[in-house]
């Protein structure tokens, strides 16, 4: 019976998706696919980035890490709000200025055109790798409570999922998604009130009784000065923070992308200061309701899963009732559909400008390949899921979190490199130094852990980004001055 509520509600909701998909998408074109027409409402803009930046990650993953961490990942939600800052403040004036399509476009005109490709590149790597745990999680999730019962393999579950994503993106993109992110945010932060309701409401609490049961639990410790081989060390987590947002978001183009259709700076600046602050409260909301879930096995004798992402599923499934199955249903889909819907355009958008340039050309030539591509994304989104299945992971979040300090150093490195010195690294060797920087990373992570017992959180992310200013600083030695240019 479970299985048959959770698929009406998918049914329904899906339903919902493409009727908004259907209203917005009279009248596409390229330009409407990638910038929305540049006529995009700050405030849905900004509302949808909140979905799109939580995921079926968040919502699973963060109140099952209290019981590790306690709510010591609020550190590193702290270090958002001036990393939000610098995007706000320094990224997005130079992407307005320069009218882009994809933030990638500024490599080609500081550095030239292998700096440009490499850097979409690191993108399209990172992002495929990203968005597919996210997803994955959440198919994982579905095909346990509603598919399995049923017998559908996991890779029909998956490839269903996808196609679903695809059929309401394929034609309108971003100017469908600026309005179907906002609709499945606020079902998100809905969905988590009401599961926390209904937690509260079985335990018998009021509000001022959930406060306090939160505020005085051994596991509401967040702040954490005194270890500095902690990987949950305030300094840690605080810089990762900044540093994470400011390449998952300022450098990111699934994020930018969104402010980009934005149409002027001013508000677009509006937006990251309003998706920077809401993060504090709302994962607030998370890591409260993972306290509350603690409290609850522990007053019902229930004996929890070892794996953390299991924690919140498994006791909505089978102790929660109907009306919070409901709402962990909706809130899940909500939250993954918008960051695979937004990354799935955002990819196919880098790939299209960025590695096959066809820019904002309207012609059926330039929108075929465009549908073309969408599709292979669709397809690399679906072989991804299966290759992460088949390895499996505890944590997500932390995996999703570790991949992108690899990843996203060689983007931190160019941007860096670009906006805060005058010179102009050999372009052709860009590539090799992008390449060789999470490597070695790679290297003194595993040195430090074997030798020193040292493990490396996220500031391994700083260290690559250092890495790969140094080896554009060595590439910039010696050159003519005549080869040399400035943006």
């Amino acid at each position: 019976m479970v299985g048959i509520y959770i698929l009406i509600i998918i049914v329904l909701y899906f339903g919902v998706l493409l009727l908004i998909s259907h209203l917005t998408s009279r009248r596409s074109d390229n330009d409407a696919f990638f910038l929305a027409n540049r006529q995009s409402p700050w405030y849905l803009v900004a509302i949808g980035m909140i979905g799109a930046s939580i995921s079926g990650v968040t919502f699973i993953s963060v109140p099952g890490v209290v019981g590790n961490i306690d709510m010591t990942y609020m550190q590193m939600v702290l270090g958002f709000i001036p990393g939000y800052l610098i995007v706000a403040y320094v990224l997005l004036p130079l992407y307005y200025k320069l009218q882009l399509t994809t933030i990638y476009g500024y490599l080609e005109q500081r550095f030239g055109q292998y700096s440009y490709k490499t850097g979409a590149s690191f993108f399209i790597l990172s992002r495929i790798i990203g968005s597919a745990a996210k997803l994955y999680l959440v198919v994982l999730v579905l095909q346990t409570l509603v598919f399995d019962q049923w017998n559908v393999p996991f890779p029909v579950t998956v490839a269903c999922i996808i196609a679903m994503i695809w059929l309401y993106t394929h034609r309108s993109g971003i100017k469908t998604i600026v309005w179907t992110d906002t609709l499945q945010t606020i079902c998100v932060v809905v969905a988590v009130i009401l599961i926390i309701y209904q937690v509260a409401s079985q335990l018998g609490m009021g509000t001022v009784d959930i406060f306090r049961t939160v505020v005085e639990n051994e596991h509401s410790r967040i702040f954490v000065f005194d270890d500095w081989a902690s990987t949950q060390n305030f300094f840690k987590q605080f810089f990762s923070g900044i540093l994470i947002v400011i390449v998952m978001t300022g450098l990111d183009q699934d994020m930018m992308q969104k402010n980009l259709t934005i149409r002027t700076l001013k508000d677009a600046q509006k937006n990251m200061i309003f998706s920077g602050i809401s993060f504090t409260p709302l994962n607030l909301l998370f890591m409260g309701l993972g306290v509350l879930l603690l409290v609850y096995a522990s007053a019902r004798g229930i004996a929890l899963p070892e794996k953390t992402d299991e924690i919140l599923p498994y006791i909505v499934t089978n102790y929660l009732g109907v009306p919070a199955l409901i709402c962990f249903t909706i809130g899940i889909i909500a939250s993954s559909f918008a960051n695979a819907d937004s990354a799935l355009t955002s990819l196919t958008t880098t790939v299209c400008v960025d590695l096959l340039g066809i820019g904002k050309r309207d012609d059926k030539a330039s929108q075929k390949l465009r549908r073309l591509v969408h599709a292979l994304m669709s397809i690399v989104f679906l072989f991804v899921i299966l290759i992460i299945h088949l390895v499996g992971q505890n944590n997500v979040l932390d995996t999703i979190y570790k991949a992108a300090s690899y990843t996203y150093g060689p983007l931190l490195g160019l941007f860096f490199y670009g906006l805060f010195t005058k010179k102009t690294p050999r372009d052709a060797l860009v590539p090799v130094v992008c390449v060789l920087a999470p490597a070695l990373c790679f290297v003194v992570d595993w040195y430090l852990l074997k030798y020193f017992g040292y493990k490396v959180g996220y500031e391994i992310l700083l260290f690559n980004g250092l890495i790969t200013v140094l080896g554009l600083w060595l590439l910039s030695l010696n050159r003519p001055l005549a080869e040399r240019k400035n943006l």
